[in-house]
């Protein structure tokens, strides 16, 4: 399947999603901010980018930004959680450059559908 890098502060998503994705044959690299998933980037090389937008160091809007600048067709996957995504964010983070986004909680199936979107 997909080489994924997932970029979350929380070590309980990054488990659970670890768990998940591997389930469904994917190979995850994981990292626990935004500056370490950017340095993840460049070493993995990975098929789809799943990151969280609220992290320290660097957010995720940040990570996107930048992964896009140097490879703007990577497929890329924001979530956010803790609080309610308004409408300026969600348009935000579609304008530049994700194929879709989570708001946490989500379920293993919208999770494995924007997954399959993302990588066509």
């Amino acid at each position: 399947m997909a080489k994924i890098l997932l970029i979350d502060d929380e070590e309980q998503m990054r488990f659970l999603l670890t768990r998940m994705l591997t389930r469904d044959g994917h190979e995850v690299f994981l990292a626990q901010d935004g500056e370490e998933g950017v340095q993840s980037y460049y070493q993995v090389n990975p098929d789809l980018v799943i990151t969280d937008i609220i992290m320290p160091k660097k957010d995720g809007l940040e990570v996107i930004a930048e992964i896009l600048a140097t490879h703007p067709t990577q497929p890329i996957i924001a979530m956010s959680g803790g609080r309610r995504i308004l409408a300026a964010e969600l348009e935000h983070v579609k304008a530049i450059g994700t194929k879709g986004m989570l708001q946490k909680p989500f379920t293993l199936q919208q999770l494995q559908e924007l997954i399959s979107v993302a990588l066509g």
